[in-house]
């Protein structure tokens, strides 16, 4: 049997994550996920392949606020409103190729983030009535995601996981990966072969595999930067210049997941497919 063994929401893009034991499944996507990002001077996205500092700055929940600290100046927190109340400017902001609406949040919050990370930034965040689609090679009808990469759900198994680290001198903990779902059950990547499937009534698509990049070189709790886990994925999932590690995730419904939530495999297909 396949259960939801952890959940993670990521309320900043790149920054650090948040275990919850529950999380409402929206149309773009888990409440709170990746509706806010850092832009640099032209409006372009910040990440970790960049800037691994990032993997620095905290998030965490209080109430219907957003605190972010630096791990290493806990007591210097930034607090935010999980939702913006008071709209600021609306702006253009670029996510890879996707251009989409945000709006400005405020000085304060530009220049907070502008002194950690080392470079001129600003923050924005993503209004209900910000519409980015998925790519439409991959797409059951109009989906829609946040400031994610590309999609609204990164899923991930815990076997997999397993595997990966049996081949690995050292184990590597699921923070390197940043999924919104890890479950329990089954074979290593068991995730590649389960097209649809059903968790506490939403119906769950695997709709493209999830091509790894550097961010999973670098450590989320010092910021350091190495070879691996993608030297030792690259050794056997690797598929011509891509290396692929979960399942990015589209929904039909909205509702409730939570830890322990058994998930019901509908539908599979042979493996891997890209």
């Amino acid at each position: 049997m396949f259960r939801i063994s952890q959940l993670f929401i990521y309320p900043i893009k790149s920054l650090g994550g948040i275990s919850v034991e529950t999380t409402l499944v929206t149309d773009r996507g888990f409440r709170y996920d990746r509706r806010y990002m850092l832009v640099d001077e032209h409006n372009r996205f910040l990440t970790q392949r960049e800037h691994p500092v990032m993997a620095l700055l905290q998030t965490m929940i209080d109430g219907s606020d957003l605190l972010v600290n630096h791990k290493k100046s806990v007591d210097m927190k930034l607090r935010l409103a999980l939702i913006p109340v008071n709209e600021g400017d609306i702006t253009r902001v670029q996510v890879w190729e996707d251009i989409c609406e945000a709006i400005y949040i405020s000085p304060s919050a530009d220049e907070w983030f502008s002194e950690r990370i080392g470079l001129s930034c600003r923050l924005v965040y993503m209004p209900e009535t910000s519409r980015r689609q998925v790519d439409k090679s991959y797409a059951l009808k109009d989906d829609i995601t946040s400031f994610a990469d590309g999609y609204p759900i990164l899923m991930i198994g815990q076997s997999s996981l397993d595997d990966l680290n049996s081949r690995m001198q050292e184990a590597l903990p699921i923070n390197r990966f940043r999924p919104n779902i890890v479950f329990t059950g089954g074979r290593p990547f068991e995730e590649d072969s389960m097209e649809h499937f059903i968790v506490h009534g939403i119906h769950c698509y695997s709709v493209k595999p999830c091509a790894r990049c550097v961010i999973t070189t670098t450590d989320q709790e010092t910021g350091i930067t190495g070879k691996e886990p993608l030297k030792t994925l690259a050794s056997y999932r690797r598929i011509k210049n891509e290396v692929y590690f979960g399942q990015n995730i589209l929904t039909e419904g909205n509702g409730f997941l939570s830890i322990g939530d058994s998930i019901e495999v509908i539908k599979t297909r042979a493996g891997l497919l890209v």
